[in-house]
């Protein structure tokens, strides 16, 4: 009599058992595993910046880039996006190229300059965080058009660290007398502050096409740049800060000039065509 009870009991426990979390597969885990590793080396260059070691906290902010750069590669190569990897990643960003950039600038220069360059900085932090804000609320967004998809809105928040990051990796070059000051620093913070959250059309160069003829110039330039960034890193890093500030009018024009290309085939599409025969009244 016992024995026939012991399966409907064994039933009725498996029924009131929780549900067991469903593992996650390697491929899942790398993508979130890179973001940390991000956020990690953001917040170990504070660590740098209050020793006052300056070229280990940029160089920590720049591998925080470079691990930035690579999680949505791989998440998307191995089939591993998230929306927990998605908030995840805007996390480490906000940290990362948000709060530590600002704090090293801080501890190196801003702080001489009192409350207002405390006000600074928390004008870049702020601005960083609406950014990504916006960014998080643009993703997805299926009503743009074709040709804005290789532009970003504003810069993102990597080349707005490294753009703030200028006038103390120039120092490192030319000296501290000429970059060393808050107000070249306050000069960068703020025009980086309101490039992020304006509408200004940046180059994403996410998705560009490289042309074949042009494959093996590219691979001798990016070899030309390792090399450079070797041997003069800080000088090399500068220039890089300096030309992508440059690209900004650049882009701006490519923008307009497709969107007036665009609309010129839209309106085209939309015209009758000048043969279509006409009803007699």
């Amino acid at each position: 009599m016992f024995a026939s009870r012991q399966p409907g009991r064994r039933k009725r426990a498996h029924r009131l058992r929780p549900p067991r979390i469903p593992g996650l597969s390697i491929n899942r885990l790398i993508p979130n595993i890179l973001t940390l590793l991000a956020l990690c080396a953001g917040l170990t260059s504070i660590r740098f910046g209050l020793n006052e070691q300056w070229p280990q906290a940029v160089t920590s902010i720049l591998l925080a880039g470079i691990l930035d750069g690579l999680d949505g590669r791989v998440a998307r190569l191995l089939q591993g996006t998230s929306k927990f990897g998605a908030e995840l990643d805007s996390l480490s960003d906000f940290v990362s190229f948000g709060v530590a950039p600002a704090i090293l600038l801080y501890l190196w220069t801003m702080q001489t300059a009192g409350g207002l360059g405390w006000a600074i900085v928390l004008l870049y932090i702020v601005c960083c965080g609406l950014r990504l804000a916006r960014f998080n609320t643009m993703i997805g967004q299926a009503d743009l058009p074709p040709y804005a998809y290789n532009f970003f809105t504003g810069i993102p928040a990597p080349a707005a660290a490294g753009l703030v990051m200028v006038p103390m990796v120039a120092s490192f070059e030319f000296g501290p007398a000429l970059f060393a000051g808050p107000s070249v620093a306050t000069v960068f913070l703020a025009g980086v502050s309101f490039l992020m959250v304006s509408t200004i059309p940046t180059f994403s160069f996410k998705k560009v096409r490289v042309p074949n003829a042009w494959v093996l110039p590219m691979l001798i330039v990016v070899g030309a740049l390792a090399a450079f960034l070797v041997t003069e890193p800080w000088l090399t890093l500068t220039v890089i800060g300096i030309g992508y500030i440059g690209l900004i009018p650049l882009s701006i024009r490519a923008f307009h000039r497709l969107k007036r290309e665009a609309e010129k085939v839209a309106e085209a599409a939309a015209e009758p065509p000048d043969d279509q025969p006409t009803s007699n009244s």
